[in-house]
């Protein structure tokens, strides 16, 4: 920022950040270093509530002169298009509180760093352009013209009459409509990747003038240099106008940084107020072309188009700010967002003063700020269809898996835009656990025709996905230091996010997990705890992730242990779905993933080896707790397979698999009396069934499968009365003995008060964990237990007592504050928080599974796998994934 008083005898200049750079006192350095670093940040704070933030600085440089910064980006629940766009604007308020008016001028600055390995890999050009929209005021009929005036980054080309020889990348101040690229469709960067072009810019209007500087570099060399830059600012207070007509700049050489300039500059009347916006964008092809020109078009809508998207934004954080039955921090009142307000700070942002005491301070705050991960967790959405009908695999024959074929009643679907399903067998064979499947005589197993009054209220007819309804496919890594896409234990705790602000992408993360379940990769990988080898994917286990180096097709990028033989997984994605089938109640999603999901509970019967319908851990961490052994029956993984019983029964009615339905409730009714006979002691749930030091340890987590079956609004699995004592021993035990509670839930706590100190894994406190324990104990009625068990998060991650890892969430933090993980995924589960507190009217209307309805299958005969229909080929959208080394029983 740069502002002149008094007719230039007064002025102030600084980088509008706190502290100095780190190259401060070089000798003649004509790079950054050399530009004026005046802020103390005294006067300086930063405010944030994702997808917006707000720095203010109150007099710094200038004592006379207030400033504000907006930094919105389009992230929207239920907008995939806008939330899509690879864009963000950064919107100042200029308050000038003097007696004299004020030449304030803004300096937007970025270096080009398009297509190569970095910045400094060379050959990159900028060009300035100017272009001109016409716009009508809302005022009046009147037109107005408003320009923008953008740097441009863009790739350039030398090429031979037959084929391109040298590419070079552009970054540049687009100032007039040149087209630089003709043939973009055969344009190629480093790697074979398509042209990438970003573009910063800023409106002129008729108070704010722009001008640009289209290339300056950080060392000696460039016409212009950093340090010339700053000093022209501090001289002029913009740039010289015919920069517009310089044209492309001499391509860097190896090893140079090429920098670009947006200038905007305006006068401040005395007690006035001045707006000044610059928006960054780059080039997205989804909805804008394959045209260089597509930065510089997404640029101009994001300026043009912020007000709304603020205006949606608050929309849907308002009713949860405004929520009285919530903590908070102080009042809410965001009445400075827009423009056409006087210029005064909201409230909710000052510095907390009469906080309130009630717990669960930072709730709210916390709630909106962990989506960071969502847009900065590696984060890869692409648009691609699924794939096409016809993939097949030749490797398997159609006897490898067996088929229910669905037939819709067409006119009935016409009618009532809801579907009536027939489910007969078409073939037969194996089961996961190798069996013959034997087919049920009873007409009412084999046959089932659903009554379309029960559907029509709660479930949606979807005809093929139309290019809005797609919305590609989606990635995000485990973690920025665990390189994994996708990881499925720990979607687990994070998809409440997802399903909650854009359930489509949540459906299609399940569609893929369901094809993956039916696919095999036979190739020979080394498990590096047990020192064995085995194959990458095995048929019938949900992968640990979608891979790394070749998601969807390569999976199982974790290698530690044999995770075909995990204990939770299978019964992870069977809640997973079930809770998104009842939440969305989308009919044709549960006949697309159906299959996967008896495979998963079929697989999971070579874990029983006592026939007590429980399936028991194999001495070794066998779990999301991947150093903490667990012997025999454990509270964690054993909860999550009863709740996963009762998931499944309850979807096998919905979809019409009575058999499976009636085959899981009589396994559940066994399966939890020996859970409860083996584990419950009287307050909690023990660890696990074994003999071992740490075998009576409280788990905070020993009721995940509790979590999600009163999400997904099926009945508790145990007496209130027990899930309510052992939350109530979570809370007295492994949140208010660590740090008085300000810490969150440490995973492992004996019974005298003392940290498990078994592994690394038992000691620690896990943000994530803690926030779905957190969760559990809202929908057990424990509120005020719950918000204080998860405020511990809040003070020792995000509040200024605490650690400091505001936006950078770890996995995991121990009582001493040392971190594991930072910038994680698990931590999203405090929308399981928000969740709970509002539970979907969709899940509470959607049909109940009674686990004690009359059994009408023998006892002696309930094995997963001997059952009237197994394995179909996933109908319609959800197909195989067709990839050489993967063979799918499809």
């Amino acid at each position: 920022i740069f502002v002149s008083r008094d007719s230039g005898n007064k002025k102030y200049a600084s980088v509008l950040a706190p502290g100095r750079h780190e190259g401060l006192g070089k000798a003649r350095d004509e790079g950054i270093s050399s530009w004026g670093w005046n802020l103390s940040g005294q006067h300086s704070t930063y405010h944030a509530l994702f997808p917006r933030a707000w720095t203010i600085y109150d007099g710094e440089p200038d004592p006379e002169l207030k400033v504000s910064c907006r930094q919105i980006s389009p992230f929207i629940p239920h907008n995939y298009k806008d939330t899509s766009l690879p864009t963000a604007v950064f919107v100042y308020t200029l308050a000038n509180t003097g007696r004299e008016r004020a030449k304030v001028s803004l300096l937007f600055t970025w270096a080009n760093s398009i297509g190569g390995v970095s910045h400094l890999s060379g050959d990159h050009v900028n060009e300035p352009f100017m272009r001109r929209w016409s716009l009508w005021c809302t005022s009046s009929s009147q037109a107005s013209h408003e320009t923008l005036i953008a740097i441009y980054m863009t790739v350039g080309l030398q090429f031979s009459p037959v084929y391109f020889t040298k590419l070079l990348e552009l970054f540049g101040i687009f100032l007039r409509d040149k087209k630089l690229l003709e043939l973009t469709r055969f344009t190629l960067t480093a790697k074979g990747n398509p042209p990438v072009t970003f573009a910063i810019a800023a409106c002129e209007t008729q108070n704010v003038n722009v001008t640009v500087l289209p290339c300056f570099g950080l060392t000696e060399g460039r016409s212009v240099t950093a340090r010339q830059m700053w000093d022209k600012m501090m001289q002029d207070g913009q740039f010289d106008r015919q920069n517009f007509n310089s044209g492309p700049s001499m391509p860097s050489s190896p090893g140079e940084t090429l920098c670009a300039a947006v200038s905007a500059s305006a006068w401040v009347e005395p007690h006035g107020k001045c707006t000044i916006a610059f928006s960054l964008a780059w080039r997205y092809t989804k909805f804008y072309g394959t045209s260089e020109r597509a930065a510089l078009n997404l640029a101009h809508d994001a300026l043009t188009n912020y007000k709304r998207w603020e205006e949606e934004i608050e929309k849907w954080q308002s009713p949860i700010l405004n929520d009285q039955r919530l903590p908070e921090c102080a009042k809410i009142d965001l009445k400075c967002i827009h423009d056409q307000h006087i210029f005064v700070f909201p409230s909710w942002l000052e510095t907390r003063k009469n906080v309130n005491t009630k717990e669960g301070m930072g709730y709210k705050f916390t709630l909106f700020n962990e989506l960071y991960f969502l847009v900065a967790g590696g984060t890869v959405w692409i648009d691609s269809s699924l794939p096409s009908t016809n993939v097949k695999n030749d490797q398997d024959s159609p006897e490898d898996a067996q088929r229910v074929d669905v037939k819709v009643t067409e006119a009935e679907v016409n009618r009532r835009h809801t579907t009536i399903s027939e489910y007969s067998t078409t073939s037969g064979c194996n089961g996961s656990t190798g069996d013959g499947l034997k087919n049920n005589s009873d007409p009412a197993v084999t046959q089932n025709k659903r009554n379309s009054n029960n559907l029509s209220e709660h479930f949606k007819w979807q005809d093929q996905l139309d290019d809005y309804d797609d919305v590609g496919r989606f990635l995000y890594l485990e973690g920025v230091e665990y390189i994994m896409w996708n990881t499925y234990d720990v979607h687990f705790y994070a998809s409440f996010a997802l399903l909650d602000l854009f359930p489509k992408i949540e459906l299609n993360i399940q569609r893929d997990f369901a094809k993956a379940v039916l696919s095999e990769d036979g190739r020979r990988v080394k498990f590096l705890a047990e020192g064995n080898y085995g194959i990458r994917k095995v048929r019938g286990a949900v992968p640990h992730d979608l891979g790394t180096h070749d998601p969807w097709n390569e999976m199982n990028a974790y290698n530690i242990h044999d995770t075909s033989k995990w204990k939770d997984l299978n019964p992870k994605f069977v809640l997973q779905v079930y809770r998104d089938f009842a939440a969305t109640g989308d009919m044709q999603f549960g006949v697309d993933v159906w299959p996967a999901v008896r495979t998963a509970m079929e697989y999971m019967e070579q874990f029983d080896r006592d026939d007590d319908g429980l399936i028991e851990n194999d001495g070794f961490p066998d779990q999301t707790y991947d150093t903490w052994t667990v012997h025999g029956v454990s509270a964690y993984c054993g909860c999550l397979w009863l709740a996963a019983l009762q998931a499944a029964a309850a979807m096998a009615e919905q979809i019409g698999d009575r058999f499976f339905a009636e085959t899981c409730k009589t396994k559940f009714c066994t399966a939890k009396s020996a859970f409860e006979k083996k584990l419950w002691n009287g307050s909690y749930f023990k660890y696990d069934s074994g003999s071992s030091s740490n075998s009576k340890s409280i788990q905070a987590d020993q009721l995940a499968g509790q979590w999600y079956t009163a999400s997904s609004g099926l009945a508790p699995l145990f007496d209130e009365f027990k899930i309510r004592s052992a939350l109530q021993k979570i809370y007295d035990f492994n949140v208010m003995k660590v740090k008085g509670g300000r810490m969150g839930a440490v995973n492992g706590m004996h019974l005298n008060g003392k940290v498990d100190e078994t592994c690394m894994q038992s000691r620690e406190i896990w943000t994530g964990v803690t926030y779905a324990v957190a969760a559990n104990m809202i929908l057990a009625g424990m509120e005020k237990e719950a918000f204080a068990t998860a405020e511990g998060i809040f003070i020792a991650g995000w509040s200024e007592e605490g650690f400091g890892y505001s936006f950078q969430t770890p996995e995991a933090w121990t009582m001493d504050g040392h971190f594991r993980s930072l910038i994680y995924m698990r931590p999203l589960a405090i929308w399981g928080m928000q969740w709970a507190l509002s539970i979907p009217k969709a899940i509470l209307d959607a049909p109940k599974v009674n686990m004690m309805d009359k059994i009408l299958i023998s006892p002696a005969t309930f094995s997963l796998s001997l059952t009237e229909t197994g394995v179909r080929k996933i109908a319609n959208k959800a197909k195989c994934f067709g990839n050489s080394v993967l063979h799918c029983a499809c």
